[in-house]
């Protein structure tokens, strides 16, 4: 199940950090999270994910970056 980090509004403004993550199906990401402490005034942060490796070669040789190296990228 994926998980989503929101900010709670009213935590910041009380000096705390306010980031908390919830566990929800997909179909339920873009509904409002409450917050630990019970505060209603949150907003969902967009998160990143890094992917570290390395790309299987283009699909006809060559052999990197973004044209197979054709363009001197790679």
């Amino acid at each position: 199940m994926p998980r989503y980090e929101f900010r709670c509004r009213d935590c910041v403004a009380l000096g705390a950090d306010g980031v908390f993550e919830v566990s929800r199906p997909m179909s339920a990401a873009r509904e409002p999270a409450t917050c630990p402490d019970g505060h209603q005034d949150t907003v969902k942060l967009l998160s990143t994910v890094a992917m570290t490796g390395t790309a299987p070669a283009a699909v006809g040789g060559g052999g990197g970056g973004c044209c197979g190296g054709a363009c001197g990228c790679g």
